[in-house]
């Protein structure tokens, strides 16, 4: 029972595309991003969608795989401070 779409592409005249992630909202005559990646239990289906971009929606409550499945960082993560700077700030306030 694993979701996929047939997907009209430019280059190519239809290819069929799974749907990563539990539920979805696509339908008919949505713009949908494709990416290369197949399915290994599914015959024939060669590419995955790409959630959060265009007409489909994101998945939410996601916190691993988040580009995946088109999650923002959440807002306790926003600012990303690069390791050395944390490294180097954890020693001083050790008194290293």
């Amino acid at each position: 029972m694993r979701h996929v779409a047939k997907v009209k592409l430019y280059s190519k005249p239809r290819v069929t595309a799974r749907i990563p992630g539990c539920g979805f909202g696509v339908a008919r005559f949505n713009r949908v991003l494709v990416r290369g990646g197949r399915a290994n239990d599914l015959p024939g289906v060669g590419y995955s969608l790409v959630r959060g971009v265009y007409d489909f929606s994101p998945l939410f409550g996601k916190k691993k795989r988040r580009s995946f499945y088109g999650v923002e960082r959440p807002d306790s993560r926003k600012v990303y401070v690069r390791r050395k700077t944390r490294l180097a700030a954890a020693r001083r306030a050790a008194g290293g």
